[in-house]
């Protein structure tokens, strides 16, 4: 564990000198024209290597449409020039909406979303030339334990767990087997859906400690869908064949998987059983392998719990929690299991996460680990809530510029905590301040996140 340091790198040879200073394994480059690279994927070309992450923005109706802001970070997002365009976590019940305004896909909201990709593209084209057709996903989800699909958490969980459950307010609900495989179904349900309105993915989300990645770690859980890694693995998998079964090769199926949850055994996926905070990638390359060969040719990697661990995921260091170690350490151990992944499963393509933390360096690091084989994608998070138009100004310019990226402030993740619509409160300031204002009325001034002693 090294001391944490907050960003203040004015050069990148000087990033390189702190990379090296904490003897950590990264990649750097000047030439960024790699990222500018088309990219084929499931047969279809994606005109980047750059991809935005699915960024929920907790602006949808009450009855689960997407809501005016919800078009407009669309518009921007697609316009921005990324050559993937990862949609958010959408729920697939009722249920299982993280909070009041997520997205939840059903018949009665189908219009909608088809509305929202129609818009997306026109604006891509009008942006990009009549030509521009991003690569589109729509991430399925089931919050789980982190369910709040009303004014008060409702969380389903699917085991008992230690170092969790003392975080929750209110008493949980173990979901049952018999549920799980009729959700199972919902999740086909919801990808017929998005086939018929366009997309060309669906993600079954398999991360952040939300329902699935937490059967992924269900050592303790009893029954056919817990102990084992083929029980473990059992509702993913399912739901993998299942939408095959029923939509054949007319959908990609992919998924946004936690490499590991840094949350101790037995309840934590892809760790180290003797040291939690180190990622043991045995089992996710396991798990890769088997959905390798059942068609599933590209995973967006991902870490850690955002509500127990939230500096795993991303990097960050501005606020009144700074994590216990130097963010590069984290950004490298991100890279470096994606890397892992990529070169066990070289038949997939891996999206390497973790880039928002290197600000304007950013495509310094994603193009030379790219150039290098640790992976095929960059994706970029609260980078493209702040700075839409990255990829577009990398494309045009071979830069970012320092004055338009994310620093990493985290207040995005705050108006999230507070129940509002979130967005980049720093360079969105007009749309996003007074939403953060209203959510912080009363409450400390800086976020508050006590989880330094889990870690």
């Amino acid at each position: 564990m090294t001391e944490h340091a907050k960003f203040h790198y004015q050069s990148l040879p000087e990033l390189q000198a702190e990379a090296a200073r904490l003897q950590l394994d990264l990649p750097f480059s000047q030439d960024v024209s790699i990222l500018s690279k088309p990219f084929i994927l499931n047969g279809k070309t994606v005109p980047n290597r750059m991809i935005i992450h699915p960024m929920e923005g907790c602006d949808g109706t009450a009855d689960g449409k997407p809501d005016e802001l919800t078009f407009r970070r669309y518009r921007r997002f697609a316009a921005g020039g990324a050559g993937l365009l990862w949609f958010e976590a959408t729920a697939v019940v009722h249920e299982g909406r993280a909070n009041p305004r997520q997205i939840t896909i059903c018949q009665a909201t189908k219009d909608s979303f088809a509305a929202l990709l129609a818009d997306s593209l026109t604006a891509g084209r009008e942006a990009n030339g009549a030509s521009w057709q991003p690569y589109t996903v729509l991430q399925l989800t089931h919050s789980g334990r982190y369910s709040r699909p009303a004014a008060k958490p409702e969380p389903i969980i699917a085991q008992r767990s230690l170092a969790l459950d003392p975080k929750l307010s209110v008493e949980p609900r173990v979901i049952t087997d018999e549920e799980l495989e009729a959700l199972e179904d919902k999740y086909v349900e919801a990808a017929v859906i998005a086939a018929d309105i366009g997309f060309d993915a669906v993600d079954v989300k398999s991360c952040h400690g939300y329902l699935i990645d937490e059967l992924l770690g269900s050592h303790t859980r009893p029954g056919k869908y817990g102990g084992s890694f083929e029980n473990r693995t059992r509702f993913l998998v399912n739901i993998v064949d299942k939408i095959r079964r029923r939509l054949g090769d007319s959908l990609a199926i992919t998924l946004r998987l936690n490499a590991y949850d840094s949350i101790p055994y037995p309840c934590g996926w892809g760790v180290d059983k003797a040291d939690f905070h180190k990622p043991d990638m045995s089992e996710p390359i396991r798990l890769l392998t088997l959905l390798r060969d059942k068609g599933v040719r590209m995973a967006n990697l991902s870490a850690g719990n955002p509500y127990f661990n939230p500096h795993i995921g991303r990097p960050y260091d501005i606020g009144s929690y700074l994590p216990p170690f130097h963010p590069l350490e984290n950004a490298a151990v991100l890279l470096n299991v994606a890397r892992e992944a990529q070169v066990a499963v070289p038949e997939m393509a891996i999206i390497g996460t973790g880039f928002s933390w290197f600000r304007q360096f950013a495509p310094h690091v994603a193009a030379a680990a790219i150039e290098q084989g640790w992976f095929q994608l960059a994706g970029f998070g609260r980078q493209a809530f702040a700075y839409p138009s990255f990829a577009h100004d990398i494309t045009a310019t071979g830069a970012m510029d320092s004055k338009k990226v994310c620093i990493a402030c985290s207040k995005c993740t705050v108006i999230m905590r507070d129940s509002g619509r979130t967005g980049c409160v720093i360079r969105d300031a007009q749309v996003y301040g007074p939403i953060y204002r209203e959510g912080r009325e009363g409450k400390a001034t800086a976020e508050s996140i006590h989880v330094a002693e889990h870690v």
